[in-house]
């Protein structure tokens, strides 16, 4: 569930935009058919088994266009839908919901495909000590919503933005000049309470990273066999991450290794939508 003050704080700014995409002036299809206000109702419709996500959200598009709309439904986001399951109404004015339906299904259909998806791959790990991780490889204006997908679908979050954790990638170890010297510019700026964590492409890097004091060192497009030596060489001198590459039918060998985290872009720029439609509207008075 996604708390009300949150909401509005975090994301309605974005929703707002994302209506004025779709409405530059005016929705002329729906003006032209309903001249006056009209209470109806419609019905949400699943047409793909999946895992649903972004209910809060759905109903949030209509509020902004209809402070009076109403959503009724049984379902939460986590649960388990599938193909001609009816998930629920939208009640309220009908030029709200006619002029706000693709938004709100749009975010519906992202959400709801990214936990779909992340549920999927993170089964592939149950029962290991490996986490799944997003990427901020997420799009534009959406990240949000994204991330939030992937909790409800059972995986976690890597850093949400720049400003939020502390990652020395390989072009910020060139400007610095080597793995040591990154870390230890690293160290003298940022507070001691942040972690460090440093990519590695081999295990030369590696070994510079845990000399330096790299609290979780990312091991970037290794094979399986790299990363086991990498396992067995860190001793658990530093949380090890997996990433590059990561497919669900990697994920179960990956976790045999033994690593801590393994992090997928592809959770959030891979997902395809799970589809949803509004249907059968109907005037109600």
């Amino acid at each position: 569930m996604i708390n009300g003050v949150t909401m509005k704080i975090n994301i309605d700014d974005y929703l707002l935009s994302a209506l004025k995409e779709d409405i530059t002036s005016e929705d002329v299809t729906t003006n032209a058919v309903m001249r006056e206000p009209k209470s109806g109702i419609a019905e949400l419709i699943c047409k793909e088994d999946g895992i649903i996500c972004g209910l809060e959200v759905f109903h949030r598009v209509f509020q902004l266009l209809d402070e009076q709309s109403f959503f009724k439904t049984e379902y939460k986001d986590g649960d388990a839908v599938k193909d001609g399951d009816l998930i629920g109404f939208i009640a309220g004015d009908i030029r709200a919901i006619l002029s706000g339906e693709r938004t709100a299904l749009n975010y519906l259909q992202r959400m709801s495909g990214i936990a779909t998806l992340t549920n999927e791959m993170a089964a592939e790990l149950e029962g290991s000590g490996t986490k799944l991780l997003d990427t901020r490889k997420t799009t534009p204006n959406m990240r949000v919503f994204e991330k939030y997908a992937v909790k409800v679908g059972g995986g976690q979050n890597h850093r949400f933005n720049l400003s939020d954790g502390l990652l020395l990638k390989d072009n910020h170890i060139g400007a610095a000049g080597s793995v040591a010297k990154a870390v230890e510019m690293a160290k003298e700026y940022a507070p001691f309470v942040r972690k460090i964590e440093v990519e590695v492409e081999t295990l030369e890097q590696l070994e510079e990273a845990l000399a330096a004091g790299a609290d979780i060192i990312m091991l970037d497009n290794m094979d399986n066999d790299t990363m086991r030596q990498a396992v067995e060489q860190a001793a658990g001198r530093a949380e090890l991450e997996c990433s590059g590459n990561v497919t669900k039918e990697r994920l179960r060998e990956i976790a045999e290794i033994g690593v801590d985290y393994v992090s997928a872009g592809i959770l959030t720029y891979g997902a395809p939508a799970l589809d949803f439609s509004l249907k059968n509207l109907t005037p109600t008075e």
